[in-house]
């Protein structure tokens, strides 16, 4: 398919989100290459930290489909089929990965090492899968977006997607989003993130605990 407007959008709804994926995905699956199986308590704040991190992707996907997927169908009918059969496939393994999840925390010790290791490859597959979807979509329909929609929509998109989160939720994610970003991406993400908080007349104290739990443990103190 092809758009050739005369003037393209320049805001990239994709960039941000995906770094932070990333690395948060990379953090994960090193941790479950690496947590010693008789560390109860280690295993026990992995599989919670994995939990989160899944239900949070699912969600994420979950908001693109309705308000992504949605209005660009209306815009391009069919320019969506690729995307959706791979939101589809990567929300595929959830359910299998929550399987091998309890498996993991209902086996007894001597059983925790394998069960482990299959939770390492399980996931490392839903990464594998996840990567390069991202990639596409950066790729492949970061410019039809950018074709379709002004970059006044986009924003109201982007916007749209922390609005729906819950304070906890967005640091949480700023905890993924900051440290994957190149300085000048985590300053002009703050800032929008800042002026959503004024325009909504959130309290002050949101956007101060943004940074104090969110952003600042998650940076190297040279940042």
């Amino acid at each position: 398919m092809s758009y050739l407007p005369a003037h393209a959008a320049a805001h990239d709804l994709y960039g941000a989100i995906h770094k932070g994926l990333r690395y948060a995905h990379a953090r994960l699956l090193t941790r479950l290459g690496a947590v010693a199986p008789d560390d109860g308590a280690a295993v026990a704040e992995l599989l919670a930290d994995l939990r989160a991190h899944l239900g949070a992707r699912a969600c994420q996907i979950d908001f693109e489909r309705r308000e992504i997927l949605v209005p660009l169908e209306t815009r391009a009918p069919g320019a969506v089929t690729e995307l959706a059969e791979g939101h589809a496939r990567r929300l595929a393994h959830l359910p299998i990965l929550e399987t091998l999840v309890a498996e993991v925390e209902l086996a007894r010790p001597r059983q925790r090492d394998a069960a482990l290791h299959a939770l390492y490859l399980a996931f490392s597959r839903f990464v594998a899968e996840d990567l390069v979807q991202m990639a596409e979509e950066e790729e492949e329909f970061s410019p039809v977006l950018q074709a379709l929609f002004t970059d006044a929509e986009l924003v109201a998109m982007e916007a749209r997607m922390r609005g729906a989160l819950r304070d906890e939720d967005l640091i949480d994610l700023a905890r993924i989003m900051a440290p994957a970003a190149r300085p000048n991406e985590r300053l002009a993400l703050l800032r929008a993130v800042r002026a959503d908080m004024v325009r909504r007349a959130d309290p002050p104290e949101g956007f101060a605990a943004l940074l104090a739990l969110g952003v600042r443990p998650a940076l190297a103190p040279a940042d």
